[in-house]
């Protein structure tokens, strides 16, 4: 590794989950949906939202777990799908409210360790475990509300390693894995533990071999690169394409990247406020992509499902959006 690679990984350490929060300000030019289905789930969804901090406890490091979920859980019937999230390193929960927030809205139920450790995935796996048997408690809030066979893993750079570990390790019980801000697997090999100490755990998309995956960042990362800069078998995946390449085709696969945003706008709310160099344009130009994949893989919403489809779907005809690739055919 050259001696500017490792300088520009320590400088960039730092932004990894650092909590850089955008918060209410006004759009970035250019931010508002174009499209039916990006239009559609970028918008609030129809359910009312609760949010508990600390609502159980707890992940094997003993941390508590948020939780975001439809006021009227279970209304006519309805199961709910879950998410677990994963937060980037030094990040908290409450610093995607937003996102996970918008995410219930849309009848997910969504539980994130409060963990700034999250690379190995396991975390993520107890907090299934813990909202599972809720599911199956009759003083719980949850009790037969959830839709236990309809799973999904997202998170945020550290976070995004440990959706892709959980989705490999959970025996085919995560249904759908996005990664956000996915670091390019020389962030794991540089030995830097008292900076990055989950971060000597890689993500290897070649033993994903179940369900399917969204890999999703904003061009202004460069921790999370866009485009593959030498062939995989001489470096491994460090970009977003690189991953998406050594994803078996077996796999339902699909990668864009935003077009602006840098490695934490994931974070906060639409839009910048003032004097926040952190943040180029917010979480809104994210929310309907991250939304629609969801949708289509827990809830089976064909309206959502077309975006995706290889070459003819609303993704690739965005201007918001480049680097557009997937391997769905209808």
């Amino acid at each position: 590794m050259s001696r500017g690679v490792v300088l520009l990984a320590a400088v960039t350490l730092a932004l990894l989950g650092s909590g850089a929060t955008a918060q209410a300000g006004a759009p970035a030019p250019g931010a508002a949906p174009t499209k039916s289905v990006e239009a559609t789930y970028s918008e609030r969804g129809p359910w009312e939202v609760t949010k508990q901090q600390g609502f159980g406890c707890c992940d094997s490091s003993g941390h508590k777990f948020d939780v975001w979920y439809p006021t009227d859980l279970g209304a006519d019937g309805t199961e709910h799908p879950i998410i677990t999230w994963g937060d980037g390193t030094w990040a908290h929960p409450f610093q995607y409210d937003y996102l996970l927030s918008h995410l219930a809205s849309w009848g997910f139920v969504v539980i994130a360790p409060d963990n700034t450790n999250t690379g190995s995935g396991q975390e993520m796996l107890q907090a299934v475990d813990f909202l599972e048997g809720q599911n199956d408690d009759p003083s719980s809030v949850f009790y037969q509300t959830l839709d236990t066979d309809n799973i999904g893993a997202m998170g945020h750079s550290q976070g995004a390693v440990g959706t892709l570990n959980a989705a490999i390790t959970s025996g085919g019980a995560i249904k759908t894995a996005v990664p956000i801000e996915l670091p390019g697997q020389f962030m794991c090999t540089l030995n830097m533990p008292k900076l990055e100490p989950a971060m000597t755990v890689c993500a290897d998309p070649t033993k994903l071999t179940t369900g399917s995956v969204l890999y999703v960042n904003g061009s202004g990362s460069p921790i999370s690169p866009s485009t593959q800069p030498l062939p995989l078998e001489q470096i491994g995946p460090q970009s977003a394409q690189g991953y998406f390449a050594a994803t078996p085709d077996s796999v339902q696969k699909a990668m864009a990247t935003l077009n602006g945003p840098n490695h934490n706008d994931i974070q906060g709310q639409p839009g910048c406020p003032p004097n926040d160099p952190g943040c180029v344009s917010g979480v809104q130009g994210f929310l309907g992509v991250l939304t629609a994949w969801n949708m289509d893989k827990l809830q089976g919403d064909e309206y959502a499902h077309g975006a995706f489809v290889s070459g003819t779907g609303e993704l690739f005809s965005q201007t918001a959006w480049s680097n557009q690739a997937s391997n769905i055919t209808g």
